[in-house]
């Protein structure tokens, strides 16, 4: 089984991303996006040899949720901020401090932080121990390092390394 599907979330996943790109559910478009997310993995298998395991599939749903809510309520922030008074940002470089162990985990955290709007991730320490993240706006640093580490990194690590 391995052998013909490397990938099955990957895949499934891929799938659904084609449907909603292509904003149509007819059967043509349901066929190429199931061969897409069929073949899109092998091409991709020499770069990602591990097989990702979900430990805990009802907390990815969660994430998945509060990540999208968090990427439109962030959308509206950032535009408010914008439109209003720019003078008035706090820009700022934070170095979030993590304890991920799985790569795989660490590349979603760091691509979670990009998908946020008004924030990205800019390096990953050598050491893999921190990443340093720019926010377009923050008050308290204490609290968006918190935001990260409990919205972000604890499901993160729930999810694929136990």
């Amino acid at each position: 089984m391995q052998r013909f599907l490397p990938h099955p979330l990957l895949t499934v996943m891929l799938a659904l991303i084609w449907l909603l790109l292509s904003n149509s559910i007819a059967p043509g478009q349901m066929v190429l996006g199931i061969l897409l997310g069929w073949a899109l993995p092998f091409f991709a298998l020499q770069f990602w040899p591990d097989k990702v395991k979900v430990h805990k599939p009802l907390t990815l749903l969660k994430f998945t949720y509060i990540l999208l809510h968090d990427i439109i309520e962030a959308n509206f922030i950032v535009a408010l901020r914008i439109l209003g008074n720019p003078d008035k940002l706090r820009p700022a470089f934070i170095v979030v401090p993590i304890d991920l162990n799985s790569d795989f985990a660490m590349s979603i955290l760091a691509n979670t932080t990009c998908l946020t709007p008004g924030s990205l991730s800019a390096l990953l320490a050598p050491d893999r121990k921190s990443i340093l993240v720019h926010t377009m706006d923050v008050g308290d640093i204490d609290a968006f390092i918190h935001t990260i580490k409990t919205r972000y990194e604890q499901p993160l690590k729930e999810i694929f390394e136990e």
